[in-house]
């Protein structure tokens, strides 16, 4: 509870914390427009593939020009400023860096930031969901024997789930499930980019005006970013996907107790302690009442009797039974709220979040019906959707991981709905990513 001022001591001793921005997209404008006003911490520098969209998210979110002119890395460290670059191993490898945040969204180059980063002796906060639920478990590792922090990114769902799966352990609760709400109907994972708009209801003066992504939302719609995130929870807390992977039940803040508890005294989950998504639509597309839509939620139950009659004492709101409670937080503001983890690591050696083992998977579905020598277009796009298992379960399909699915060619014809596998592509197996995913899937067999 006193981060801030361990953040304000560390600036007086030691300076600023220094970070480097890979990835220039809107999380990373979320997280610039907050930096522009944190003394505490010095963006030395934001490397994106086109140098001039990271001048636009920094003109955009409120920076002077003459904050972000700096020739070099060692100007703008010697001189408060900030350095664009399209050269993300400069940025990683640039004089007093301390915190590398990885924000490209892609998998693949995730990875290798990520290693890249904890190598050269960086903190790294994990952004990129994708990279994290696909090798996470070995990232952590690298980065632990190396003696640096590797993060979740607080303000994104699956850091804040992970926060109140944590409070409730830490409370002497059994933590029964926990997850997100989003926006979903089954018909959703067939969305492409060119449906995506219209299922949202954005109109085009907010498309015009914003840094919309049609594949990055495009995926949160049609179920993948929702099982990628969900992965990610499981590989942090020691949750277990349910067998079914993700249900999607409807349900509002009111009934979590009700909805997020064992199918056998009346909830919706096949399994105990796991995650699961609340659905803010009915099946019949009607909102839900009170729906958590943009929030996070864990529920619990009670050990005790008396623990029991302590929930009635003080308001809890509870199932029937009076077992089984919940908390949610209603929204959570993502990149807004990064410089929390920024400050856990660097002043407290602290994730906020972090894998501590594979538990959970993301799998490749066929969207339509594929063709062998189709090249899969991966997560948002018109070919593939994600869909949460087991780890087990995935490594005993053979599955093809979601983080991969992206720039790879089919050897074989995919139904609709079916899973596609390693064997049904052609791997690049030179790719670190891929070089790290099969070391991980074969710790596991092991």
């Amino acid at each position: 509870m006193n981060l801030h001022a361990l953040l304000g001591e560390r600036a007086r001793d030691r300076g600023p914390v220094r970070v480097g921005v890979i990835g220039a997209g809107k999380f990373a404008s979320m997280f610039l427009t907050q930096a522009l006003s944190t003394e505490a911490m010095h963006v030395v520098g934001v490397a994106d593939l086109a140098p001039e969209r990271a001048r636009a998210a920094l003109q955009r979110t409120g920076w002077p020009a003459e904050r972000y002119a700096a020739a070099s890395f060692g100007e703008a460290f010697c001189g408060g400023s900030t350095h664009v670059t399209d050269d993300a191993d400069a940025l990683i490898d640039a004089p007093g860096l301390e915190v590398v945040l990885e924000i490209t969204g892609d998998p693949v180059a995730g990875v290798r930031h990520a290693v890249r980063a904890i190598d050269a002796g960086r903190h790294v906060v994990m952004v990129n969901v994708e990279a994290d639920c696909m090798v996470g478990p070995l990232l952590a590792k690298r980065a632990r024997a190396a003696g640096v922090v590797y993060s979740m990114a607080y303000g994104d769902q699956p850091a804040l789930i992970c926060e109140l799966v944590d409070w409730a352990r830490t409370a002497g609760f059994d933590v029964v499930a926990a997850g997100k709400g989003t926006k979903y109907l089954p018909e959703y994972h067939g969305s492409t980019p060119d449906t995506v708009w219209e299922h949202y209801g954005f109109t085009q003066e907010q498309l015009d005006r914003g840094d919309f992504n049609p594949k990055m939302f495009n995926s949160f719609l049609d179920g993948t970013k929702s099982a990628i995130e969900m992965a990610a929870v499981a590989n942090g807390t020691g949750l277990v996907p349910q067998d079914e992977g993700l249900l999607f039940p409807p349900c509002g803040v009111d009934d979590l107790s009700t909805v997020f508890r064992p199918a056998e005294i009346g909830g919706r989950l096949t399994r105990r302690g796991t995650v699961e998504i609340a659905s803010s639509l009915h099946r019949d597309g009607i909102d839900v009442a009170r729906d958590l839509r943009w929030g996070v939620y864990v529920t619990f139950e009670a050990r005790t009797d008396y623990a029991v009659q302590c929930f009635a004492e003080y308001g809890v709101r509870t199932d029937e039974t009076g077992r089984y409670g919940s908390l949610y937080r209603p929204y959570h503001m993502i990149g807004l709220e990064l410089g929390i983890s920024i400050a856990s690591v660097a002043v407290r050696g602290e994730a906020t979040g972090c894998p501590t083992g594979f538990r959970g998977d993301v799998i490749s579905v066929a969207k339509r019906a594929l063709k062998a020598g189709e090249v899969l277009d991966g997560e948002g796009g018109y070919m593939v959707h994600g869909k949460l298992a087991p780890a087990e379960t995935s490594l005993k399909l053979g599955a093809l991981p979601m983080g991969l699915a992206s720039g790879v060619k089919l050897r074989n014809d995919i139904p609709q709905g079916g899973v596609v596998g390693w064997d049904d592509v052609e791997v690049d197996d030179s790719v670190l990513a891929v070089q790290l995913r099969r070391e991980l899937e074969r710790t596991m067999r092991g």
